[in-house]
């Protein structure tokens, strides 16, 4: 019996309702039974799997799982089938068997083989020649979205102009592969493919110019003051500067100074200065500066 009708019987007898307690105790001793439940081994979700009974008669079937509460009817001593749908979600399982007296027993199902991946890489866009700025994680899931946390060798292939192609193996911890790279040399895409036998993902890292190197300027005197602009402005590694990117010019007029932000547009940055008389002209963009102009600006 179970414990709460061992309860209920020495609750029974303790108020004085011996008689009572023998006839509930006898009738209850009589329907029950002990039934012993087996528990699938190895289940895998979306597999079919069984539960083992003992005894006999009709019992009440209820199954807890991740995703799932059933409730039917069985008969003991007979094998409870579990439909693969039953099992599609893997984790921790409770079957319980009621008759009328329940026995309960605990299983796990484990996720199947892995049939896609999640691969994220950051950022998007990365600079030139900078130390760990790009890092990959992949996740591998099954077709039930299970995420599989068995230990797996995922290959992360990364390809981009100008540099050899480079392979890693990394195995997963906890159900996660991840890596960290230097970007290359030379401005464009690199290509990131994470594979797990023939599941594949692909991510793609517009690699961009870093900050300008060093700036070149050179300058005339038009009607309105001076016209400067800058040589093609390029970064440490030679590749051209994004349009957008701002030169700062600068212009000293005896006590008086002056500053025009201009982008970049197709490689070159240029503005004119409202300026008179003599001039000296300068330019800079992030930490590169360029040379010195001396002008003579309209009168």
């Amino acid at each position: 019996m179970s414990s709460s009708i061992n309860t209920v019987c020495k609750n029974l007898k303790r108020c004085c309702f011996p008689a009572l307690a023998v006839v509930i105790c006898a009738s209850v001793s009589t329907q029950a039974q002990d039934v012993a439940l087996r528990a699938p081994s190895e289940a895998v979700a979306g597999t079919a799997a069984s539960i083992g009974t003992s005894g006999g008669g009709s019992a009440t079937f209820y199954l807890t799982g991740p995703a799932i509460a059933a409730k039917r009817d069985v008969q003991l001593g007979q094998d409870i089938s579990l439909s693969p749908k039953d099992l599609q979600s893997a984790g921790r399982y409770v079957a319980i068997v009621c008759a009328p007296e329940c026995s309960s027993v605990v299983f796990f199902v484990a996720p199947s083989k892995p049939s896609r991946l999640t691969f994220l890489v950051h950022p998007s866009r990365a600079p030139v020649s900078l130390n760990d700025v790009i890092s990959g994680v992949a996740i591998p899931f099954d077709e039930f979205q299970n995420m599989v946390i068995a230990p797996l060798n995922i290959q992360f292939q990364l390809a981009a102009k100008g540099s050899a192609p480079t392979t890693r193996n990394v195995q997963t911890r906890d159900g996660a592969a991840w890596f960290r790279t230097n970007s290359g040399k030379t401005a464009g895409a690199m290509q990131v493919i994470a594979s797990l036998n023939d599941v594949t993902a692909k991510r793609v890292v517009q690699q961009v110019a870093s900050d300008p190197c060093s700036l070149r300027i050179k300058g005339q005197p038009t009607a309105k003051g001076v016209l400067v602009e800058t040589e093609p402005v390029h970064d440490c590694s030679g590749n051209p500067v994004p349009d957008g990117t701002i030169v700062t010019f600068t212009a000293k007029n005896g006590n008086q100074t002056s500053f025009v932000d201009a982008p970049v547009k197709q490689d070159v940055a240029r503005a004119t200065l409202l300026v008179k008389g003599p001039v000296v002209v300068s330019a800079a963009s992030g930490v590169a500066m360029g040379n010195e102009l001396r002008l003579n600006g309209k009168e």
